[in-house]
């Protein structure tokens, strides 16, 4: 039985496993090891964590299955005073996906965006993640192009997908 929970550990171990097992899978068909490592630095630190929570409100989420952590996902509602809430992180084992585990991430943030007063939601998502074909058969629409500058030589090649609630 699939149970959302709140994260509410400071050092983020969960959420860290979790990204450090799934992005070499996920991304490492699309992205150079080097901007691999570079990435999971600059976004899965303690430290980034920590500031995404605390100064950029971010709520992060765990999704168990019998007590085990099997995924996450990080938003924020209202997002740049869009009224809309923009899903940030959304990550599940490889041994979990297909199983409606990502779905039940989603339809939870729905329901508090839903809760909060905002009109729809919105992801990033790199062009080439199998992902985008997930969000499509869930109801989300690709809105548009974005590539995003990084830092370091390294570019993010994304769809901004969005949902309307």
């Amino acid at each position: 039985m699939l149970q959302i929970v709140p994260n509410t550990d400071t050092q983020f171990t969960a959420v860290r496993a979790i990204a450090f097992e799934v992005w070499p899978k996920t991304y490492g068909a699309i992205l150079s090891k080097e901007q691999l490592d570079y990435m999971l630095g600059k976004m899965y630190s303690v430290a980034a964590l920590q500031e995404q929570v605390n100064q950029k409100k971010h709520h992060f989420i765990l999704v168990q299955d019998h007590g085990a952590t099997v995924g996450f996902a990080s938003y924020e509602h209202n997002a740049n005073d869009s009224g809309k809430t923009k899903i940030h992180k959304i990550y599940i084992l490889s041994s979990q996906q297909g199983k409606g585990t990502g779905k039940t991430l989603i339809d939870y943030i729905q329901e508090k965006a839903h809760v909060y007063g905002d009109k729809a939601l919105f992801l990033n998502v790199n062009k080439y993640n199998s992902a985008v074909k997930f969000y499509q058969k869930i109801g989300f629409e690709i809105a548009k192009d974005e590539v995003i500058d990084i830092g370091n030589g390294f570019v993010m090649d994304d769809y901004v997908m969005e949902k309307q609630l």
